[in-house]
């Protein structure tokens, strides 16, 4: 694996992102990467995985990569997008996903730390949806993921204003389920993992499975659904797109025109 280390211990795997010079920002070697990983635990008698940066990084993912984002006239995240297939195989794992987040984490990271079953933090950590700084819509598997942890409200004003929330606002809101210290969270996040992994695997994978179906019951006709494309259809054939991509590789401030 070039991007990713893993590591199997007493039926814990941890898997930890290892692309610091590019943030862990995503492309598409790093997410298969990340799959492949996924489908080979799912071959040995895991109990629990754990999703980590590196100790001494500031940042837990970068979110997507801008090179790897279409031009205008293609949608950005389809179904088969390689971070959506990363999405569902961590939601069908058949044991807990826990993300120890120990960083910053932007975009697209976002949707991979809430596809997790648990979530701990640090100071350090905090979340960031910043794709009206680039015109880039967002699915609605991804919209969904979000409200699914947060009130609609919250949700709202990441994706209007573009900007982070702290650790201890996530954990007030019930985003991350632990806020420890940073000497103390590979211990507690350990420890936490071996309590799960003690427990019946059976129980554990009916019960996550129920939970993740429940959680989705939400009607929407298919009206809605249709709106939903035509929108993001609106967003990304637009020139807001092509001008936000231009201007984060030239590094300047966008401008937008709604357009």
């Amino acid at each position: 694996m070039q991007f990713i280390k893993t590591n199997v211990k007493n039926k814990i795997a941890t898997i930890t992102l290892d692309n610091d010079r590019s943030r862990n920002a995503f492309d598409s070697k790093l997410l298969n990467e990340l799959c492949e990983a996924f489908d080979d635990f799912r071959t040995i008698n895991i109990r629990v995985v754990i999703l980590r940066n590196n100790p001494e990084a500031n940042v837990w993912c970068a979110g997507s990569n801008i090179h790897e984002l279409p031009d205008p006239g293609k949608d950005p995240l389809p179904y088969n997008n390689p971070l959506e297939k990363l999405m569902r195989k961590i939601e069908e794992f058949p044991q807990p996903v826990i993300a120890l987040l120990d960083g910053s984490v932007w975009g697209g990271g976002c949707d991979l730390a809430f596809s997790c079953d648990i979530l701990i933090g640090t100071s350090k950590t905090s979340f960031a949806i910043t794709t009206a700084k680039m015109g880039v819509p967002y699915n609605a598997t991804g919209i969904m993921n979000f409200l699914n942890r947060i009130p609609i409200n919250i949700a709202k004003e990441m994706f209007y204003t573009a900007q982070p929330i702290s650790s201890e606002k996530a954990y007030n809101l019930g985003v991350l389920n632990h806020l420890v210290s940073q000497e103390e969270i590979e211990d507690f996040t350990y420890k936490l993992a071996n309590k799960i992994a003690e427990n019946s695997p059976l129980s554990i994978l009916v019960t996550k499975q129920q939970m993740n179906l429940l959680s989705k019951a939400r009607p929407l006709d298919s009206q809605s659904y249709e709106k939903i494309n035509q929108l993001r259809y609106m967003a990304y054939t637009s020139a807001d797109m092509k001008e936000g991509k231009q201007a984060f590789l030239e590094k300047r401030k966008p401008e937008f025109k709604g357009e």
